[in-house]
């Protein structure tokens, strides 16, 4: 049994220490909003906040994440209002097949909370998701309005 905090709420699920969390997230807590990519902690599709980090779910241990606060993409929003990389994401049309977004999204409001005005430096080096659909021109310049407002 592990206690994970996600998004603000206490779940008690019935999983080995050794499980990945974000099958932990996606099974047991029913947040499918997190996805599987790789499997291996290397494209991104699995982002979510440990303690305001952005980090790949898929690679972290239930055991590892017990005791943090943990925020996945139905986290990320207050209330009805969005978040202001969700709201950007749908302003400039950055999503095509939307698949590796939730984790995109994740990686940059991390990026945006630990740097507000990010050089295009500061995004290579923080944003590593990987996009099949090549979004990479729409999110850069999405992290760009954000930071310029």
């Amino acid at each position: 049994m592990a206690n994970l905090t996600i998004n603000g709420k206490t779940y008690s699920l019935d999983v080995e220490p050794d499980t990945p969390l974000l099958w932990a997230i996606r099974e047991n807590a029913g947040l499918t909003g997190t996805k599987y990519g790789c499997g291996i902690a290397q494209c991104g599709a699995c982002t979510v906040h440990m303690d305001g980090v952005a980090m790949r779910s898929c690679g972290i241990t239930v055991s590892e994440a017990e005791g943090k606060k943990i925020t996945t993409i139905e986290g990320l929003a207050t209330g009805d209002s969005l978040h202001k990389v969700q709201e950007a994401w749908i302003a400039q049309d950055v999503p095509q097949c939307g698949y590796c977004q939730s984790g995109m999204i994740m990686a940059v409001a991390a990026l945006l909370n630990e740097k507000p005005k990010p050089t295009d430096a500061d995004i290579d080096e923080a944003i590593t998701n990987i996009c099949r659909c090549g979004t990479f021109a729409q999110v850069r310049e999405a992290i760009h309005t954000i930071a310029s407002a």
